[in-house]
């Protein structure tokens, strides 16, 4: 099977990359001359633990190509899925120009039978507007070419994304006709030969699932982090709480996980979208306007506990900050709890040291000189006031406290991911603080 994937960004190009391992002939296809290049020579834009070594082996293989115009593939092709990206609008909803974009282009040029497939998170009802956008454009030109429209919404988690792709625990495809729905499901069979965990719904059950998914998870993010500040009100320990809620079978223990909040590319925008898809509904989404607005709160509580320390004044003091990425085994710093920490701090006079493993040439690309940038997570601790933890990645779990004692000028730790222990640490004399 032929299949082409509009947008090399984080979606298109782990989807066309796994497919391509799975022996399906790919064209990813970007309006970026200068990414298509660098992508035909293995040089790929983002991070994501793995994939560089799969683009390159599928070159070679020549399953997987790059192209800069689309209407040069539609004809050698049986689906082409869009997965360009949708910014937030200024109200908060999905921007769909590039969807629709896509959808243009594909009916000025389309020749022959076509699934189009939204692999971009869209609002509901995209996939209808993408399709009267396909046959406005059929129509102009005085032709009859049939084309099915489908949603197939990706539930990649970045950091594991590869492995989410090749053993997914569910493939949701919303389809109208069973000609759409045979060739999706050939097209996923290679990845389903343990297990079958193809869901095939209505377009707009599809369309509304990826963005139910991410509420729901961004909704238990903010209830820990709503929990975790009343347990420190009252004098609970959220560790506790967390264990004992989690091992209640119908919660479950993953996203019971206390922070200083979540950011990326998916929970901040899907959230925002799904709340604007209501509004034009009618409807108001008050359980997320609340998951928001504790979300945004808790980007600052570190801040605040750092002011806390030190009295209200830290004009002068060294901070150092381990982790930038919104998350470990990722560089992107969308949204990212860090971006808000750093301001803050440099507002209020502070010098700010960072260190994150992957992320320090993003970091430079967004905010440049506004910090110092360590060589390694001691360094950015030299002569700090105090170490503020933002992103776990791993090789903050285990540090040398002797060390990182010796190198800091006060020994100070503030925990936004609630990894050390406060018995080591008082072995050390460190004051530490967590959440919750």
């Amino acid at each position: 099977m032929n299949i082409a994937i509009v947008g090399t960004g984080y979606v298109g190009l782990v989807s066309g990359t796994c497919f391509s391992d799975m022996g399906i002939n790919v064209i990813c296809v970007d309006v970026d001359q200068t990414k298509i290049e660098n992508l035909k020579n293995g040089i790929i834009p983002i991070y994501e633990p793995g994939l560089e070594e799969m683009v390159k082996k599928n070159i070679k293989a020549r399953r997987l190509k790059f192209e800069t115009d689309l209407t040069k593939v539609l004809d050698d092709v049986d689906v082409v899925f869009s997965a360009v990206g949708t910014p937030p609008d200024e109200d908060g909803s999905a921007d769909l120009k590039y969807v629709l974009a896509v959808a243009r282009t594909i009916g000025q040029h389309i020749n022959k039978y076509t699934v189009v497939v939204t692999k971009s998170t869209v609002p509901v009802g995209t996939a209808a507007k993408v399709k009267a956008t396909i046959q406005a454009e059929i129509d102009k030109r005085g032709v009859n070419v049939e084309f099915d429209v489908a949603s197939n919404p990706e539930f990649l988690k970045e950091g594991a994304a590869i492995k989410d792709f090749m053993s997914p625990d569910r493939v949701v495809v919303g389809v109208e006709t069973e000609r759409a729905r045979k060739i999706m499901s050939r097209l996923y069979k290679p990845f389903m030969l343990v297990n079958d965990r193809m869901i095939f719904t209505d377009i707009p059950s599809a369309e509304m699932i990826k963005y139910a998914a991410n509420a729901m998870l961004a909704t238990r993010i903010s209830f820990m982090n709503d929990i975790a500040n009343l347990c420190e009100l009252v004098g609970a320990d959220v560790n506790m709480v967390r264990k004992g809620i989690g091992s209640d079978n119908r919660i479950g223990k993953k996203f019971l996980y206390p922070g200083c909040g979540y950011g990326g590319s998916c929970f901040p925008k899907d959230v925002k979208a799904l709340i604007k898809t209501a509004e034009k509904a009618g409807y108001s989404m008050r359980v997320l306007k609340a998951v928001e607005e504790v979300n945004e709160r808790q980007k600052e509580v570190l801040f605040d506990k750092l002011m806390k320390h030190f009295n209200g004044d830290i004009a002068g003091k060294s901070i150092a900050v381990w982790g930038l990425a919104f998350k470990p085994e990722t560089d992107d710093m969308r949204e990212a709890p860090s971006l808000i920490l750093i301001d803050k701090i440099i507002a209020a006079g502070g010098n700010v040291k960072v260190y994150d493993p992957i992320a320090i040439e993003e970091c430079q690309r967004r905010i440049g000189d506004k910090v110092a940038y360590g060589t390694d997570m001691y360094d950015a601790a030299l002569d700090a006031d105090a170490l503020l933890l933002v992103t776990e990645w791993r090789e903050f779990r285990f540090p040398n406290f002797a060390v990182l004692g010796k190198v800091m000028k006060q020994k100070v730790i503030i925990d936004g991911r609630n990894i050390y222990d406060r018995n080591e640490l008082d072995q050390h004399e460190f004051t530490y603080y967590k959440i919750g």
